[in-house]
């Protein structure tokens, strides 16, 4: 992205200028968190489902290295194509080279995180290669020149009024029509051409079974399928954490995924590939770019399990508040402040910090990743790296001095009180962080230590 430089406090600060948009985005999010919970709540075995996912998860990336080559060697018996990936760089040359070989310079792609990951769009840029997304938050956001929100929901900051004005300029709907009926129907009739005439597609895999060698690719819009159904060779890029062992296992993973991402009982599509069609192509790339390194993080590798289905960006506080552009990172939200300084811990060194580590996240995760925790483990080794902040550094360093220190604490705690009654403007002004979105309470006439002497001897 273009603010690499930039990090999420100031990403933050600039989509909070906006504040009916900050409401509006808090509470959509929330509403979706409350679909989540009804939807959970329909299921008595809920907690055993997700602890059965959470086992299998386990189990895969205990014997991942197993699981893949079975995976591959089911897979080029079905007739596929084995293409492996180490890093973004290689994934992005490979689905090159197959363009190149079928002297294509136009294709469509369904939502794929892990080419967002990878940078695929700007890098086939570079070559003229057109690249048409054919989901219809992606196709939105891509006609903005932005990159997705959220990886459920690509577009969910933009307002239906937004993308009408955003339609009338480039796919000349009427000005002023914001009827989502109406724009959906415009979409679609604008990329009905593109699924008609483009020989390649891509997409991207939610679950690859290693004992059938079949994957599956879950949409409510069926763009996958359009693309992948039409074209002459489909191109599916797969994270090597995708992997589960049995098919059986499917129903588990079905049953959680859309629930805990929209609070439907399951996706509108779970397309299962298996086979290349006729004399179709069919090409899996399995790609790495910093997996392995995660595996091997012991306070971290179960980051791998997400199935991303976003629930933890639903009912993150921080999240639902800060826009999902103030993550830099392909994967916003909470597990992907957990992945991106796998891939980059200066760079994305900010991300672990853009948490109020209240667990929420944690407690809706379908395959129970202790996300708080592993962002509270992240900012202890950044820390230690030396890539936090130097004024946070020094601020905690004080800090950790004073809570140390009964007697400290005491004086430290009466001259913040009598600065707060006294000079409040010591700490009311845009140097404070805090002050800046919240408005302090006013000063305890006693500290809490004086209140227990007095009432709890």
């Amino acid at each position: 992205m273009s603010v690499t430089n930039v990090k999420h406090p100031e990403l933050a600060a600039a989509f909070n200028k906006d504040e009916n948009r900050v409401d509006w985005h808090d509470e959509t999010l929330w509403w979706i968190r409350q679909k989540r919970d009804k939807a959970a709540w329909t299921i008595p075995e809920w907690e055993e489902l997700r602890e059965t996912a959470s086992a299998i998860k386990n189990n895969v990336l205990s014997n991942l290295h197993n699981y893949l080559l079975e995976f591959e060697e089911r897979a080029t018996a079905n007739g596929m194509i084995i293409h492996w990936a180490s890093d973004a760089k290689e994934h992005n040359e490979i689905v090159h080279s197959i363009l190149q070989q079928h002297k294509v310079s136009q294709i469509v792609k369904s939502k794929s995180m892990l080419t967002e990951e990878c940078g695929l769009n700007e890098y086939l840029a570079q070559y003229n290669i057109d690249v048409i997304d054919t989901d219809l938050g992606e196709r939105i956001v891509q006609l903005a020149g932005e990159h997705p929100s959220h990886i459920v929901l690509p577009c969910i900051h933009w307002k239906k009024e937004e993308i009408g004005e955003l339609f009338h300029q480039h796919l000349n709907t009427p000005k002023g029509n914001a009827d989502p009926q109406f724009l959906t129907n415009a979409a679609r009739i604008h990329l009905r051409e593109k699924f008609l005439t483009r020989k390649i597609a891509i997409t991207g895999v939610n679950f690859a079974v290693a004992e059938t060698g079949e994957f599956v690719v879950c949409t409510n819009e069926g763009n996958a399928d359009m693309g992948a159904h039409l074209a002459d060779v489909h191109i599916a890029c797969m994270g090597i954490e995708k992997i589960i062992p049995q098919r059986k296992h499917l129903g588990i993973f079905l049953r959680l995924l859309a629930r805990s991402a929209t609070g439907q009982p399951i996706t509108t599509y779970s397309s299962h590939f298996k086979k290349p069609n006729g004399n179709q192509q069919l090409h899996i790339i399995l790609v790495d770019n910093g997996r392995t390194v995660q595996l091997g993080r012991e306070d971290f590798r179960s980051s791998l399990k997400c199935i991303r289905c976003a629930a933890c960006f639903n009912t993150c506080p921080v999240y639902r508040r800060s826009g999902g552009h103030s993550y830099h990172t392909a994967i916003a939200g909470p597990i992907g402040a957990i992945l991106a300084p796998n891939l980059d811990m200066k760079k994305y060194a900010d991300l672990p910090f853009a948490s109020t580590l209240c667990g929420s996240c944690s407690n809706v995760c379908p395959v129970k990743i202790d996300i708080h925790n592993q962002l509270y483990k992240w900012r202890q080794v950044i820390t230690e790296e030396g890539f936090s902040p130097k004024a946070k550094t020094v601020a905690m360093k004080a800090m950790a001095a004073t809570l140390s220190r009964p007697k400290v604490f005491n004086i430290a705690g009466k001259a913040g009180r009598w600065v707060m009654k006294y000079l409040p403007f010591f700490v009311n002004n845009k140097f404070n962080p805090w002050y800046k979105q919240r408005d302090l309470p006013a000063p305890p006439k006693q500290s809490f230590t004086d209140w227990y002497k007095k009432n709890r001897k």
